[in-house]
């Protein structure tokens, strides 16, 4: 019978039964109120005044009137880049112990400031995301299993007073010890840095662990779970992992590999999404009747929406300085928006590079629509990321394909007109040309932008279908393999030609 188990359970339960919340309106407001407290003498707080705005009579208000948005360069170029030189109290009291180095897509060299108050509001967040699981119906015996976290390597790099590494990494590597007992595959292999030798280790250590859930990104979780199958010779992951009934992913969209994770499975796993940025712990699903995710309001972080318009944006993509901004309570449902957070590392009006759409606004619910980088608008297309997925899974369902993995760019071709280039990553036979009808059938349905541009400057549809490998070959070329590195959906078209020529290697070596 299992004890522990059920004193965890009834523990999840009773405590979430009993908290209270405030309404969101409070909640963000009482964030903004310490937050702006804690900073003010910091020389972000005095430049801005941050003792003027806490004395207004609509901080809300003030705060956006005086400070400008920020995205990472401006905000680097401006202050972060003293904090990193070992400056103290610039955004934020103090001097961080950790710097987060961004693996994201848009960026290659990001420095992000990890405060203890951040570390702190993680595991906040997280401990709110595990009371959420009295949600999900988990019998007693899921609460004594053991969890496989395949983040980046917790070996940091000690630089200049600090240490820096993934966020996915710092975060492990500050786990209390009393987690130890659960964590897997523990801070030795996961100090490993090479990615495929710490895969290796986790496939030979297997059969020692009952895991009950996994978390990671899902590209590097399968081919993960492909090689402890491999290794062991068995069928399926649950031949080794019997209890396996969780997946906790992040940060990447994970319609598209549900099909080929699950060929690995006996029988289907509870999935249950998160939003993890090295910036903060944003948002969890909370309850298993959705797919979207709560935003966390009352942990250091504090959200702003502007409207993903043209009028809001400049021509670099970062958002206007007079952009029209709403707070929690005053967003509306199916509507894009830009996020812009503030939080206890010392961001400020900080534009993550994600947009969102609320789909339940009582229950402050949203899901990721795209990066604001990443919508493909050439030629006046306006496909966001959320479109394209939804493309890619109706050709999986269609077709009985299992792509999961893409890349797409808006190429001029010789005679000067523009094309969308798609590579798919498929490890099943399809025909190019099929693929390019049905995806730009598909996409002129479910854009109306799309169709009118298809009727003017988009010329053409081409689809070059590959192996999926390629696409992780790619990773490891460019950046590095597993961890938080996620494979970048849209490229501009001197990176695409670089892309393509990288594919030709790899076709003409196989």
């Amino acid at each position: 019978m299992p004890i522990i188990g059920n004193i965890i359970k009834k523990a999840i339960e009773l405590t979430d039964t009993l908290s209270d919340e405030v309404s969101p309106h409070d909640a963000q407001l009482n964030v903004l109120k310490n937050i702006l407290k804690k900073a003010k003498d910091t020389a972000f707080g005095q430049h801005y005044n941050f003792e003027e705005i806490l004395a207004s009579d609509n901080i809300q208000q003030e705060f956006t009137r005086r400070v400008p948005p920020h995205d990472y360069d401006k905000m680097a170029r401006e202050w972060w880049h003293r904090t990193l030189e070992g400056e103290e109290d610039v955004t934020w009291p103090g001097k961080p112990s950790y710097f987060a180095l961004s693996s994201g897509t848009t960026s290659n060299s990001k420095h992000i400031p990890v405060t203890d108050d951040l570390l702190a509001a993680l595991r906040s967040t997280a401990i709110q995301q595990i009371l959420s699981l009295s949600e999900f119906d988990l019998p007693p015996e899921f609460f004594e299993k053991q969890i496989m976290m395949l983040g980046s390597s917790t070996h940091l790099k000690e630089k200049d007073g600090h240490l820096e590494g993934e966020i996915s990494g710092i975060s492990a590597s500050t786990i209390p010890f009393w987690f130890d007992i659960y964590y897997k595959p523990g801070k030795e292999i996961s100090g490993i840095d090479d990615w495929d030798e710490r895969i290796q280790r986790i496939a030979e250590k297997a059969r020692d662990w009952d895991i009950g859930s996994l978390s990671g990104i899902p590209a590097w979780i399968e081919l993960m779970l492909k090689r402890v199958i491999e290794y062991h010779g068995v069928n399926t992951i649950h031949d080794i992992w019997p209890n396996l009934m969780v997946y906790t992913s992040g940060g990447v969209a994970l319609e598209p590999y549900k099909k080929s994770l699950e060929k690995l499975l006996a029988h289907p796993l509870i999935y249950i999404d998160t939003y993890l940025a090295s910036e903060g712990f944003l948002a969890y699903q909370s309850r298993p009747d959705t797919k979207s995710m709560k935003l966390s309001l009352e942990n250091g972080i504090y959200f702003e929406f502007v409207p993903f318009e043209e009028k809001n944006m400049q021509e670099d993509g970062t958002v206007r300085p007079d952009a029209e901004v709403h707070t929690i309570d005053e967003v509306e449902e199916n509507r894009n928006y830009v996020l812009l957070i503030s939080t206890v590392t010392g961001a400020w009006r900080y534009m993550i590079g994600d947009t969102v759409q609320f789909t339940d606004k009582a229950r402050c619910e949203i899901e990721i629509t795209g990066r604001t980088k990443f919508f493909l608008n050439v030629v006046g297309s306006q496909l966001s990321v959320h479109q394209m997925e939804k493309a890619i899974l109706h050709l999986n369902e269609k077709y009985n394909l299992d792509i999961k993995e893409f890349i797409v760019a808006a190429v001029k071709r010789e005679d000067g007109e523009y094309i969308h280039h798609w590579y798919l990553g498929c490890d099943s036979c399809a025909d190019n040309k099929e693929m390019s009808v049905a995806l730009d059938e598909n996409l002129q349905e479910n854009n109306k932008n799309y169709k009118v541009a298809r009727s003017k400057a988009l010329k053409a549809v081409e689809v070059t279908m590959i192996p999926s490998d390629i696409f992780y070959d790619w990773s490891e070329a460019t950046k590095k393999k597993g961890g938080q590195v996620k494979i970048p959906r849209v490229m501009k078209e001197e990176q695409f030609l670089e892309w393509e020529e990288f594919v030709k290697s790899k076709l003409q070596a196989s």
